[in-house]
């Protein structure tokens, strides 16, 4: 493709020198697994996230399975989460042996809709997990008041919102966890896999600690069986020298959605991002919706130009989500969505040149 979804070694070169530095640092000191450069990130991160701890963990979907876990979530308990999301977000739910029960979501954000949580309330509910899909926060609010009065616990998965906000407080600080995932591809992506768990709770950072490291708090004593999840220090090292960068990028991130706004908002049959008021968007994804949906994908792909549909078959239809009972017509607002999303290439250094000539051709579809 002559322009992808994301040109990772744009923001390479970009930072190579200082890079090459800090990875040289690290193999001399030849301490690659709990050193100090993780302790840094994490004390980074939640001084980022105004949360008093955070945990580094080797996945996204490891952060979300051992926040889950810390937070006292058991087998046969029921999650309550979006069905328009990456799968893991349900199967870490899955791992634990609970049960995700899914909710619409709303038309205008991609994200959960908090006016339906009542409905999806058994007595067996004790979690929810709601998503901030595309880099913009769900409508948090109504959700965590919809916790404390039912007494749930909130995790909250921010895979694809590192440095989002709502009325100045970044995702991550809300909930009982925040769950992130440092995926290449992210905003704050690493080169490999990698996570982090942000929480204010003292007790459950503890639990996290022990849980990625094989139940240990000292080394050869193990009170549980946990697991081994440790974000490596070549990675930690490469996040710092990004995390630095990181309001940097996702302006940029919304400077490219602003010249995207500008141009396809003119174009019937077209709807761009939305953003509400008190919200921050870092368009982890920028995401259109049309019925043409498919003849866009191809002029685009005929000129050489990427785009992508996220998710096109949601959770709740998903094969190894069949003995849920779910069935197609259950949530209609994810099913419409799934059938018109189109995601355009997104990444800081996109070159605004870029951006006109793909809305060019999307404007010569129309």
């Amino acid at each position: 493709m002559k322009i992808q979804m994301v040109d990772l070694k744009a923001q390479y070169m970009d930072i190579k020198d200082e890079l090459d530095a800090v990875l040289g640092d690290v193999l001399a000191s030849c301490h690659f697994i709990l050193g100090p450069n993780v302790k840094a990130l994490e004390d980074e991160v939640a001084e980022y996230t105004g949360t008093k701890h955070a945990v580094a963990v080797a996945s996204g979907t490891d952060a979300l399975h051992l926040a889950l876990l810390a937070t006292g979530i058991k087998p046969g308990d029921e999650v309550v989460t979006s069905p328009f999301t990456f799968i893991a977000t349900a199967e870490a739910i899955t791992y634990i042996g609970a049960k995700p029960v899914f909710v619409d979501i709303e038309e205008d954000t991609f994200n959960m809709d908090p006016a339906l949580l009542a409905a999806a309330m058994t007595d067996r509910t004790k979690a929810l997990l709601p998503v901030h899909l595309f880099g913009l926060p769900v409508k948090i609010g109504p959700i965590l008041d919809f916790a404390v009065t039912h007494g749930l616990t909130v995790v909250e998965d921010c895979a694809q919102s590192f440095g989002a906000n709502y009325k100045f407080s970044r995702t991550g600080c809300f909930g009982d966890a925040g769950c992130f995932s440092f995926f290449p591809s992210k905003n704050l992506g690493c080169y490999g896999d990698g996570g982090m768990i942000t929480t204010d709770s003292d007790k459950v950072a503890d639990e996290l600690r022990s849980l990625r490291n094989h139940g240990s708090k000292v080394r050869y004593y193990h009170d549980t069986i946990g697991y081994n999840s440790r974000l490596d220090e070549i990675q930690a090292a490469i996040l710092r020298v990004k995390l630095k960068r990181i309001d940097t990028y996702n302006m940029k991130r919304r400077e490219r959605a602003a010249l995207y706004n500008a141009r396809l908002s003119e174009i019937s049959g077209i709807t761009t991002p939305s953003e509400p008021t008190g919200y921050f968007h870092v368009y982890h994804q920028y995401t259109i919706l049309s019925e043409k949906r498919d003849q866009i994908m191809k002029a685009l792909a005929d000129a050489g130009i990427a785009s992508a549909v996220y998710y096109p078959v949601p959770l709740h239809l998903q094969k190894c989500y069949a003995g849920l009972g779910y069935k197609k017509g259950d949530f209609p607002v994810t099913e419409r969505m799934a059938e018109r999303v189109l995601s355009l290439p997104m990444y800081p250094e996109l070159p605004v040149e870029d951006v006109y000539m793909i809305c060019d051709i999307i404007k010569s579809c129309i």
